[in-house]
This record gives structure tokens, C-alpha cells and sequence, in this order.
């Protein structure tokens, strides 16, 4: 049936792609509480007359993932269940000029650094007294936490700063605001984010500043974790790892994009480094924290990497033992340096190259999470899934890394932490039993 004019309006935030998205998504949520609206995050009831869907533009995938969702809202819209839609977001960001003439239904476009005038498209004011503060869409127990925009680094494949722009931080004081408004809120758990974590401070203060920040943010009442994500290897701060190891609220944890084990690929990439100079560093890392948890994500089929290429980064990926590791298959992006490359590697030879690198991961987590059979972790539980509370340690990060299963017959509080011996490990899960 079409939805009245006369009804009070109902807005329905619908967030793709990574947590960074997600942060923004929270953002445009508090913005629009603010102002007093009746506003929801990825609705199941379908009850909103009003859609914002926060797209992904990274790789195909999630461009198509896009594509599809704005192209459901569009169809609910011609059927009368919804009366604005409107696109926000990496994708519309990118393609905003194309997808206006290929998807007209669309209301309005709006591009990742625009929302006082989506706000103001929603007739909503930008409420400065809010800055700092963020309704979370995830449990309270933890939140991201978005410490810098965009990207300066040069990487050939990747088009982060064709949407996002370049690289500018935020400041300490209000990171250190909004962080202790969440402690006051309930959250223990914070996982910094940016395109770099790295680059942090080198713009507002003329120096990588990250290890300062975490010092800082260490202070805050409440915050049991703070996780790093996001780590790119040339220029690393190795004081950080002074930081980890001397503050016992940050975790041992470390999410480093490493991309290839080739020197020849990295010099394809743009990465700024050698992999004589990448295992320097990762040794360097094991030796300042020896019980650190190393995650990192690789592309496979990048414009000419040879099968001798895919070799080394398999050697490379069997010497380092990651904990934990995810894999990309390379996506041909428009105007990056890479783009300018013939795109050489088959689309059924890269995903051989992934499988065959997960395959290998698969079994160095086999051997790393036997090894913790019989010994006790500090786990955060997140959720009740069937049979089992799950939650994790501080080796892990939420919805990417392995999960501790508890039996639901042994009564854990969601949000909270508990001790828990290792009873049974399996590739990618551990059992155990609250002590």
C-alpha cells in the first residue's frame, strides 16, 4: 500500500562495507536522534518510509553488493513501501556523475564527506554539541573508534583516496572525549580504525603520533581493550610497541596489511618496502612483544604476478606463521596506477591462488590454536548463538577473527569478561569452560 504523506517519517540507515562505514553510519544515527527523528539501523521490519543506504565502493564485490541493495530499495520505492531513497557513501562518492543517469529513482547522491547537506536533505540541522558523542549500532560492550580520515599512501591497486580522500587525523582531545563518553556508556572494547594508523598525527602534529594517542586513550576509566587495526608497514612507530607491551589494556593484537611476499610485486604495488624489510620488521615485532597476535591480509592475481611471484608469497605466509590471515583476489580500479596494467592473472587463477594460500592458513591456525588446549584465556563475550555464548580473546577481533565457544548451560553475561580454560581447538574456533 503507499505510504501516506501525512506519516510521521521513519528513516532506515542501511551501512555496506567495512567498520569505518559502519562509525559513519553511527555518526549520520546520532545526528538524526539529535534532532529528534524516529531513525533505525538496518530495520528488519521494513516499516521505514525513508532509506539511507551507506554504500561500499572498495572491490567488485562490494560494488555489487551496492549496486543490489540501492536497486532493492529502488523496487520497494516503485511499489509504494518507500518514499525517499537516498545513496551515500564510497560508491556514490566514486561514480556519483554515472550512477545518476543509471539508477534516476535514486532521490539524491551524496558523497562521503556530505553529510550536513544529507541532513539537511532529511531536514535535519548539524548539531556541533554532538560531535564526540555516537549511538553505536553494535553491542555496547565495544566500538570502533575512527581516528583518521583517507589515505596519503601512493599503493597502486587500492582507490580508498579517490573516495575518502587524504589523510587527516583527529585530534587527541577529541578522541579522548569521545572515548570516555563511551566508557560512560558501557563500552570496554575500543578498536581504533583508519585507512592508516600509522600516518596518525603527522598532519595536526608534525609527527606520528600514535603511540601518544593509545598512552592517552590507556587513561580512560572502563576501557579494558584497546585493539589496533589498520597498521601499514613502511614507517612503522616501533615506540607503539613499547605502548603494547608496558600497558596491560592494550591488547597484544595487531592488524597489519602485508599484501604480497614478493619484492618485485611490492615494488608493482607502490608498498614502499622490500620483504627482506617486511620479515626485519615482523621479527622486530615478535622480539619488543613476544605473545603478540599478528593478523594480516594478502592480494593474489595483482597485474603481472607470475606464478613464481605467488610462490614466494606462499613461502612467505609458510615462514611468518600469521595467526590470523584473510586474502583478497586483486580488482581491476579504475584510475589507480594499477589500472594502467593489463589485468594478466585469469579470474579462476586467482581464486586457486587464494584457496590455496587460506588452505595453508587453515592449518598454521590448526597448530596455533591446539597449542592453547588446556590453558585459560580473558575472554569478552558478544552474543547467544544457539547452544553456545561466544566470545572472543584478546588475540581476536570482532566478526574477522576466531571465536571462543562457551556452552550455554555454563551462564556468561553478554558484555561481559570471564576466564576460560581451552578445552577442545578446531581451525578457526576454540571450546572451553568458564573458571
Amino acid at each position: 500500500m503507499k505510504t501516506k504523506g501525512s506519516r510521521t517519517n521513519k528513516i532506515n540507515i542501511v551501512t555496506l562495507g567495512c567498520s569505518k562505514n559502519l562509525v559513519d553510519s553511527e555518526v549520520l544515527f546520532t545526528q538524526l536522534k539529535g534532532n529528534g527523528m524516529d531513525v533505525t539501523h538496518e530495520s528488519k521490519k521494513d516499516d521505514a518510509n525513508i532509506v539511507v543506504i551507506n554504500t561500499c565502493g572498495f572491490i567488485d564485490n562490494a560494488k555489487e553488493e551496492s549496486i543490489n541493495t540501492i536497486l532493492r530499495y529502488v523496487d520497494a520505492k516503485d511499489a509504494g513501501m518507500v518514499d525517499k531513497v537516498y545513496v551515500t557513501g564510497c560508491l556514490s562518492h566514486r561514480y556519483k556523475d554515472e550512477l545518476e543517469v543509471e539508477i534516476p529513482d535514486v532521490d539524491a547522491w551524496f558523497g562521503t564527506n556530505e553529510m550536513p547537506r544529507l541532513l539537511k536533505t532529511l531536514r535535519a540541522d548539524y548539531k556541533h554539541e554532538l560531535v564526540g558523542e555516537r549511538l553505536l549500532t553494535t553491542p555496547a560492550h565495544f566500538a570502533y573508534l575512527k581516528i583518521a580520515e583517507g589515505c596519503d599512501r601512493p599503493c597502486s591497486f587500492c582507490a580508498i583516496p579517490l573516495m575518502r580522500g587524504g589523510h587527516v587525523s583527529r585530534s587527541i582531545d577529541e578522541l579522548l572525549t569521545e572515548a570516555r563518553s563511551l566508557a560512560r556508556r558501557g563500552t570496554k572494547e575500543l578498536i581504533l580504525i583508519a585507512q592508516d594508523l600509522t600516518y596518525y598525527g603527522l598532519d595536526l602534529y608534525k609527527k606520528r603520533n600514535l603511540a601518544d594517542l593509545i598512552n592517552r586513550l590507556a587513561d580512560v576509566d572502563g576501557i579494558d581493550w584497546i585493539r589496533l587495526q589498520y597498521a601499514y608497514p613502511s614507517g612503522f612507530p616501533l615506540e607503539v610497541l613499547d605502548v603494547m607491551r608496558d600497558r596491560p589494556n592494550v591488547c597484544n593484537y595487531l592488524d597489519m596489511p602485508l599484501q604480497t611476499g614478493s619484492t618485485e610485486l611490492l615494488k608493482l604495488m607502490r608498498r614502499g618496502i622490500t620483504r627482506d624489510k617486511t620479515e626485519a620488521l615482523i621479527e622486530t615485532i615478535r622480539a619488543k612483544v613476544p605473545d603478540i597476535t599478528l593478523r594480516t591480509t594478502l592480494i593474489v592475481g595483482h597485474p603481472g604476478e607470475t606464478e613464481a611471484m605467488f610462490a614466494e608469497t606462499y613461502d612467505f605466509v609458510e615462514r611468518m606463521r600469521f595467526d590470523r590471515m584473510g586474502v583478497f583476489t586483486y580488482s581491476h580500479e579504475e584510475n589507480t596506477h594499477s589500472y594502467s596494467m593489463p589485468d594478466d592473472v585469469p579470474a579462476d587463477i586467482k581464486q586457486e591462488r587464494a584457496d590455496e594460500l587460506m588452505e595453508l592458513q587453515q592449518g598454521i591456525s590448526q597448530e596455533l590454536n591446539q597449542q592453547k588446549v588446556g590453558k585459560t584465556y580473558k575472554v569478552l563475550f558478544d552474543r547467544k548463538e544457539g547452544g553456545y555464548f561466544i566470545g572472543r580473546t584478546e588475540a581476536d577481533s570482532p566478526e574477522v577473527d576466531n571465536e571462543v565457544l562457551v556452552p550455554a548451560s555454563q551462564y556468561v553475561r553478554i558484555g561481559d569478561f570471564a576466564n576460560v580454560r581451552i578445552d577442545r581447538a578446531e581451525d578457526f574456533d576454540l571450546y572451553g569452560t568458564v573458571v
